[in-house]
């Protein structure tokens, strides 16, 4: 038997993050001749700038956007860049952020993803634009303006979800189109000025005086990375065959960019191809329970066990009328989907990164702490509790959002009847967490919400861009009467000792001044409940009232969810 085993074969994966965090509805960030509109911004930045950082009021006048939406651009780009030793990673106030600015190629990167479309225009007959939108077909294309998201949910549209690896095709499809103009934006001439870049969409692609260097080429970790399930992720130019080993000291000669684009093609066509098979063979046989492109649709209820690749995200999908409960040892890899749970409380008491909750309705969802992004879409009557850098809400409604969140709230797209209020619950091991992954429990922008886009109400699936006048609903602060504490059980939160005693987020006057008078008179009607004399008829007959005033309370606050944990015999 050979003792020596090859090592698995990597391949070249789209980086989820920027896809799935990094779109904002800006029109103005999409730009319609791609490559030659941000090749003007490159060559503008880098000619006033000699450490190829820009801040957001430069930004603001490059882009024509307004000092705000510039601020949020950086913002995002912050929630999702691959570089762990950018200073941008360590500023934490809004005045940190925009002193550290952001690194011109890693802009330029998030900007041309911009036109990666997720919602299709409804009536759209353009073949090539088509294939740049995903879904193709949405779950909630020509239903929207007819159902909730939880009649869509009854109505079997779980059918049209796609799954992770569905996902990963669009994008290494996408990656495949445009990496050529990508490299474009990210090479410079022979002579070393950078400033002959292609001039068109697809340009560039055969340009023999383009050469790209190793510090140039590691920015293209902002879109994609080397590895398999299980692997750590290694540096991008470590897995070429022109930069491998490269002495940081003395790095590898620049690489004419046609041979970085041949290799880079050949190697997503190969990811392609890996995908199929996998795919193909899921379709003809069982699938392995720890494959983490486990598709979204095929997950059954009992089947809410995370995936176990490091590479994937966990997955919570399917829980209906019941709890589920994951702590740090349930959860595999830096994110977490909660996907299709319904009338039910789901606890998530773990540090990520990322989070996203989808098709969820009539449920309680906490999160314990999330560094860099929580995405809540579709969803319907849902309770989200969650400490968080940043939070994106997206078409939902009804729904309750108890936060305590570094930058602003973004909603966007068609939201309805959406309250916002402090964060409200704490569990023993909660600021650890946030330690963990550097929330500031000091600076909480749970009311300061940023609403951007525009919906076409005749159209049932408005273009994330905007398509009309018609400026997307905001959400109100909860009345400070309604606030109440959620009580995260013990038994729930028992995995292990810790320092969290409280609330970590200070609370707001308002809502402080109703938490304190709330408590006053339930210490005063137990005073006086103590202090009268009833025989044992009246007894009952209070201890009924309470009992059946009870019930109903917890019916119409949504807490009746949390009774659905209680262990049985």
């Amino acid at each position: 038997m050979d003792s020596e085993q090859k090592p698995p074969k990597l391949y070249l994966h789209p980086r989820r993050e920027p896809f799935e965090h990094g779109l904002l509805p800006i029109p103005k960030l999409i730009f319609t001749d791609g490559l030659q509109s941000l090749s003007h911004i490159k060559s503008a930045i880098l000619s006033s700038s000699p450490n190829h950082r820009v801040n957001s009021e430069t930004l603001a006048r490059l882009l024509q956007i307004p000092l705000d939406h510039s601020r949020l651009l950086i913002e995002t780009i912050s929630v999702v860049l691959h570089h762990h030793s950018d200073p941008l990673l360590k500023a934490t106030s809004p005045q940190e952020i925009d002193e550290a600015g952001v690194n011109v190629f890693d802009l330029l990167l998030f900007l041309y993803i911009q036109n990666y479309k997720r919602l299709l225009p409804k009536g759209h007959k353009d073949s090539a634009a088509v294939a740049d939108v995903w879904p193709s077909t949405s779950a909630f294309d020509g239903f929207l303006s007819v159902l909730s998201p939880l009649q869509l949910v009854r109505s079997n549209s779980r059918r049209f979800m796609p799954s992770q690896a569905d996902e990963e095709v669009h994008q290494l499809s996408y990656l495949h189109k445009h990496i050529g103009n990508i490299l474009s934006l990210l090479a410079d001439s022979v002579e070393g000025e950078g400033d002959k870049e292609g001039e068109g969409e697809g340009e560039g692609e055969g340009d023999e005086s383009m050469v790209l260097s190793v510090d140039k080429f590691e920015h293209l970790g902002f879109l994609i990375y080397f590895g398999d399930k299980g692997s750590q992720r290694f540096p991008l130019s470590q897995n070429t065959p022109f930069f491998a080993n490269s002495d940081p000291d003395m790095p590898a000669s620049p690489v004419p960019a046609p041979q970085v684009l041949d290799w880079l093609l050949e190697n997503i066509s190969s990811a392609q191809e890996h995908i199929s098979e996998r795919m193909s063979t899921k379709e003809n046989g069982p699938s392995s329970s720890s494959d983490q492109d486990v598709a979204m649709a095929d997950a059954a209820t009992s089947s809410a066990k995370p995936s176990s690749s490091l590479r994937g995200p966990s997955l919570i999908e399917g829980i209906s009328k019941s709890s589920c409960v994951k702590h740090t040892s349930d959860i595999k890899g830096t994110s977490v989907k909660v996907v299709n749970c319904h009338e039910s409380v789901i606890y998530i008491l773990a540090p990520v990164k990322y989070a996203t909750v989808y098709g969820c309705s009539d449920a309680t969802i906490v999160l314990g702490a999330v560094g860099k992004a929580v995405r809540v879409e579709h969803c319907e009557r849902v309770h989200l509790i969650s400490t968080a850098k940043r939070i994106c809400i997206a078409n939902c409604r009804e729904c309750v959002f108890f936060l305590g969140v570094n930058q602003k709230p973004l909603i966007v797209g068609d939201n309805h009847k959406l309250q916002v209020a402090p964060y409200n619950t704490f569990y023993p091991q909660l600021e650890e967490h946030m330690n963990q992954v550097g929330i500031d429990p000091n600076l909480n922008n749970w009311n300061k919400l940023v609403t951007l886009g525009v919906v076409d109400p005749h159209d049932s699936l408005s273009h994330p861009a905007g398509g009309s006048d018609t400026q997307s609903e905001s959400a109100t602060c909860l009345d400070p009467d309604h606030y109440t504490n959620f009580v995260i059980p013990s038994w729930v939160a028992s995995e292990q000792a810790g320092s969290t005693k409280d609330n970590p987020f200070p609370l707001p006057d308002s809502y402080l001044a109703s938490q304190q008078k709330n408590h006053k008179s339930l210490e005063e009607v137990k005073q006086l409940l103590r202090d009268t004399e009833l025989d044992e008829t009246q007894k009952r007959e209070l201890s009924g009232a309470l009992h059946s005033c009870f019930k109903d309370w917890l019916f119409a606050s949504g807490n009746v969810r949390q009774l659905y944990y209680l262990p049985g015999e």
